[in-house]
């Protein structure tokens, strides 16, 4: 039950009574005042954490308590109560800072909704002051690690944006920590106890990615035996995350984009539509102006997604977090693998820092977990590093399985030549493929759909 502390504060004693009576029925604990003047000194001796006041009331009305409470802290939450609202009324309460208001006779079942999101709003402030304790203290922010400038300011901008429902756009390369990103600002939000849906498009054939999004009635299309529930649905009252963006069909993003603007679903096959109650956060490791300049991702869409931004740094760009995010995967390594991986060896961390980190953190958690299960416990040397790991080129002769590549070949034409040779040797199998790369499957499949073709059609033109 909640436990805020709610003042009342109204002139008319019937009224005053009545609601403090009802309001502890909620569960909240009350004390009440009968003009601003009394409410002040209330203030002081109660705390509360949300005021309920009028605005007429003699010696000292609502809107000029609002001014002085403003005055004194900004940890009170104020809701207005109006006998008539009028334009100036909540232009003036709007200004102030005013949580919200409410018209007499009051609508109770709205004071109490009323309540509970302030509630949560109250309970996310605080729990963002304690992971910005955390963060001065250990250079950590929910899931995300590092006490580097580049990291300190996304942490600011997470803080930021959390506690709202705006629209997010994180961008940034594949490896970053996109999705933790999200997570963390579902994890600060009011929504933190609701749903949290991460959804890969690139992953999902293109065929079925609507019905994987908006769902399906039984018999939309063949296949479809029985009814499915899309991401927004099951991600009602949280956030969904809408990873790869700029691989979903123009078709779909088009479809999406009416439910934004909307708030109503409809799934394939049905004439009814649904109202949902969800945030949405999307990612990509495209640029996003060069994807809407390609026709990849539709223009009008990118603006609906992109109120807010944040660009995630590659780990090359940060490297003196290497130190802080050693530390935190190895811990989660130990843990998931029963080990007593003490730390690194300073040659290790030395090889670290000069290495570039193409699939960046994402990389590093791979490198870090090998070493674990290859350690066994102890320091981690340099002996428990992959083979080879470190040096940026290897020169193999009379190889079979060796990249050959010719003076003038760019970074991108030999990332290819790499992967899709990788692929060949391991006759392609994906998933042991992606490990011997060094990057996630999800990585992967994205690269091979940049080619637009199969890697068994590109090996036959070889």
């Amino acid at each position: 039950m909640a436990q805020e502390r709610v003042l009342i504060v109204e002139d008319e004693e019937n009224e005053r009574t009545g609601l403090a009576e009802l309001v502890s029925g909620w569960g909240y604990r009350t004390d009440t005042a009968a003009d601003g003047v009394e409410a002040l000194g209330k203030v002081a001796t109660f705390s509360p954490s949300i005021v309920i006041t009028d605005v007429k009331m003699p010696r000292m009305g609502g809107l000029e308590l609002v001014e002085r409470l403003a005055e004194l802290t900004q940890s009170v939450a104020v809701v207005v109560v109006t006998a008539q609202k009028t334009t100036e009324t909540a232009f003036h309460a709007g200004r102030l800072g005013v949580q919200d208001y409410i018209e007499k006779p009051i609508d109770f079942r709205r004071l109490r909704s009323i309540l509970n999101n302030i509630g949560d709003i109250l309970n996310a402030r605080a729990e963002n002051e304690s992971l910005r304790r955390r963060l001065r203290d250990k250079g950590a922010l929910g899931l995300l690690v590092g006490s580097s400038a580049r990291m300190q300011e996304i942490f600011r901008l997470i803080e930021l944006v959390a506690p709202s429902t705006a629209a997010v756009l994180i961008t940034g390369a594949s490896g970053t920590g996109k999705e933790l990103v999200a997570r963390t600002i579902h994890d600060l939000s009011p929504r933190r106890n609701k749903p949290f849906i991460p959804i890969n498009c690139a992953a999902i054939p293109e065929t079925l990615i609507e019905s994987e999004i908006f769902g399906h009635e039984k018999g939309a299309f063949t296949g479809a035996l029985e009814r499915r529930t899309g991401c927004f649905e099951l991600a009602e009252g949280g956030t969904l995350l809408l990873d790869e963006i700029g691989e979903m069909p123009i078709a779909t993003q088009a479809k999406l984009l009416r439910v934004l603007e909307d708030g109503k679903v409809r799934r394939l096959g049905s004439k009814v539509e649904t109202a949902v109650n969800v945030r949405v956060l999307a990612a990509t490791n495209k640029v996003p102006d060069d994807a809407v300049a390609a026709g990849q991702l539709r223009e009008d869409l990118y603006y609906r997604l992109n109120v807010f931004n944040i660009r995630m740094p590659s780990l090359r760009e940060h490297k003196e977090d290497i130190r802080d995010l050693v530390k935190s995967l190895l811990a989660d390594m130990n843990e998931k693998h029963d080990r007593k991986v003490s730390d690194v060896s300073e040659a290790v961390l030395n090889v670290f820092q000069s290495y570039s980190w193409p699939g960046n953190v994402r990389e590093l958690r791979n490198t870090l977990e090998r070493a674990v299960i290859v350690c066994e416990g102890g320091l981690i040397e340099t002996k428990h590093l992959p083979p080879g790991f470190g040096h940026s080129v290897r020169v193999i002769v009379n190889d079979p399985d060796a990249v050959h590549l010719g003076v003038g070949t760019t970074v991108e034409e030999a990332e290819k030549l790499l992967i899709l040779k990788t692929l060949q040797a391991t006759s392609n199998n994906k998933t042991r493929a992606a490990e011997i790369l060094g990057i996630s499957l999800k990585t992967l499949h994205n690269k091979l759909k940049e080619y637009g073709r199969t890697q068994d059609t590109v090996l036959a033109e070889e």
